[in-house]
């Protein structure tokens, strides 16, 4: 067992004891160099039986959670084995679990519980969305951390698997009772992603009610006949999920999300205040048909007075919200959706959630129909059926911001994102056609080297492929007028190459990347324009450390 000030590893100064569980104890550590703090979770091999079949689970999860990355999911920091331990280093997630919060608390504020609700649905869709996908398989309030700004983050994948298409089932029965769905425990084939809806439904049934579901009676009940004063459009979808059938529960965390999103309008009271107002809306509507006379000239001045709303709302635009009920108010007019792009990169980042902004774009917009209920408007392809050569613009600005600003740590996962935009604008932008190989080669790569029995051949003839693009990426570049967009390009291929140093060594010619590099730099240093010099010299900058990495992998070689 580690002990409180011990050294690990030479870097890692043990500080307390912060949790145990039934073979793993979890320590706060200090690396005092960097001064940061870690937790390190610690098996020991002695007490375990079959201790290799632990280790290979505990290999697994460590090797799942190094390739995510999303705001709600710790990141490994390093794995270190030896004699007597398996240690594995990771984020320090301060806070405490749910499981404590229901325990000193009790029933939690419906309004936290929905918050948290969709934090936990989009860190699952993610995981979903993975290729392969992963089922997380144990949610539960244990399993949850909530952090002092009050978001919350999933830990322990010790149960989590990768989804595999052809198995008829689960090879072993996983999760904890009273909140596993039925499927989990054989008989009703494989878990999937509705598995885990089941498990997210459940534990918001304790949150909300603050009943255990692995205790008597043993079974969720409709929350208001705990409490009244809950929501029944809470109700409803809490039902939804734990539904004994996977057919029968929500099909996707993006349709759970929109549930959530809407809860309000699936509530009772909102439905009779709605019937009210279907009522009184009847009643102008046979005022309205006495001017059907008029609907020629009616037609007009709405058309004209539309223009003036959208126009007026974009001047006072000042949330994403604004942009969409301007793009709702004319779907097919260019401008609200560059405004919207151009607001969400104003810091010249974009973030998880900015970017999940414009993907609503591509998913619909919500708006109130004529009898007040929302329904999803398909805008965008409204917008490409009525104003392509528009709509392949958009796409392609688009398509930079997630390219050029996505704040993520994986270059996978921004080149996909921006392929996803950039398939639309390829017969006006050539360019992008070398964007989406490269995002082919660079999800070919993940797919290949996070496989089971890692295909490294195959990988690195992916590598071969994108320095093929990667070169024709900076011919291109010479083609292009903008210098904003030279230097974007620039930058681009630097960090590609510099993230990948070590691979390019095993299929090409270093000195060819370093030629690659100083052109770059060559040209870099002959824009003259004062309003980008600065931008020029943290090019430079990046391109002579790039090179300087080169030099050291090829003494290293």
């Amino acid at each position: 067992m580690l002990q409180i000030g011990q050294l690990v590893d030479g870097k890692y100064k043990i500080l307390n004891k912060v949790g145990q569980g039934g073979m793993s104890v979890v320590y706060l550590a200090m690396n005092e160099k960097a001064n940061k703090q870690w937790a390190i979770k610690e098996v020991r091999k002695d007490g375990v039986k079959d201790f290799e079949v632990v280790k290979q689970g505990l290999v697994v999860e460590t090797d799942m959670l190094k390739r995510l990355s999303h705001p709600s999911l710790p990141s490994i920091i390093d794995v270190i084995e030896d004699e007597d331990t398996f240690l594995i280093v990771m984020d320090y997630i301060e806070g405490n679990p749910l499981s404590k919060i229901l325990e000193e608390y009790g029933a939690q504020p419906q309004k936290n519980v929905i918050e948290w609700a969709k934090q936990l649905c989009d860190v699952l869709g993610y995981l979903h969305t993975r290729h392969p996908a992963i089922i997380y398989r144990d949610m539960k309030p244990g399993n949850v951390m909530l952090k002092p700004d009050g978001k919350v983050t999933l830990i322990d994948f010790g149960t989590a698997r990768e989804f595999k298409e052809k198995n008829l089932a689960d090879t072993t029965c996983l999760g904890t009772v009273g909140y596993a769905a039925p499927e989990q425990f054989g008989g009703m084939g494989q878990t999937d992603a509705r598995t885990d809806i089941y498990c997210l439904g459940a534990t918001l049934y304790h949150l909300v009610t603050g009943m255990n579901p692995c205790e008597p009676p043993y079974e969720i009940k409709p929350i208001r006949s705990i409490n009244p004063m809950l929501s029944s459009g809470l109700e409803r979808i809490i039902l939804k999920c734990t539904q004994r059938n996977p057919e029968d529960r929500y099909q996707s965390c993006a349709e759970l999300m929109y549930a959530l999103e809407h809860y309000e309008e699936i509530d009772d009271i909102y439905r009779r205040r709605q019937v009210k107002k279907i009522a009184a809306f009847a009643i102008s509507s046979i005022l309205t048909i006495g001017c059907g006379i008029t609907s020629a000239w009616g037609y007009t001045s709405a058309e004209k007075k539309k223009s003036e709303n959208y126009f007026e709302i974009l001047k006072t635009a000042d949330s994403a919200e604004d942009y969409y009920d301007a793009i709702l108010t004319d779907p097919v007019k260019k401008d609200a959706y560059i405004q919207l792009n151009d607001f969400l990169i104003e810091d010249y980042v974009l973030t998880s959630d900015e970017g999940q902004k414009l993907k609503q774009l591509q998913i619909g917009l919500d708006q109130k129909n004529n009898r007040g209920f929302s329904e999803r408007v398909d805008v965008f392809n409204e917008f490409r059926e009525s104003n392509r050569d528009d709509y392949i613009d958009v796409c392609y600005a688009i398509g930079e911001s997630f390219l050029f600003s996505y704040d993520v740590s994986v270059d996978m996962d921004r080149y996909v994102n921006a392929a996803s935009w950039f398939e639309s604008a390829k017969e006006k932008y050539p360019i992008t056609d070398i964007y989406c190989d490269m995002a082919d080669c660079l999800e070919a790569i993940n797919q290949y080297g996070n496989a089971k029995v890692k295909q490294t051949e195959k990988m690195y003839e992916q590598y071969k492929v994108l320095w093929e693009q990667i070169k024709k990426l900076e011919q291109k570049t010479e083609q292009s007028d903008g210098i904003d967009s030279k230097i974007q390009v620039w930058n681009e291929i630097n960090n590609i190459i510099n993230h990948n140093i070590m691979q390019f060594l095993d299929i090409t010619d270093l000195d060819q990347i370093k030629a690659l590099l100083e052109q770059i730099d060559q040209r870099a240093e002959t824009v003259n324009e004062s309003v980008v010099q600065e931008d020029i010299k943290n090019l430079r900058k990046s391109i002579s450390e790039s090179i300087k990495k080169i030099n050291s992998a090829e003494e290293i070689s």
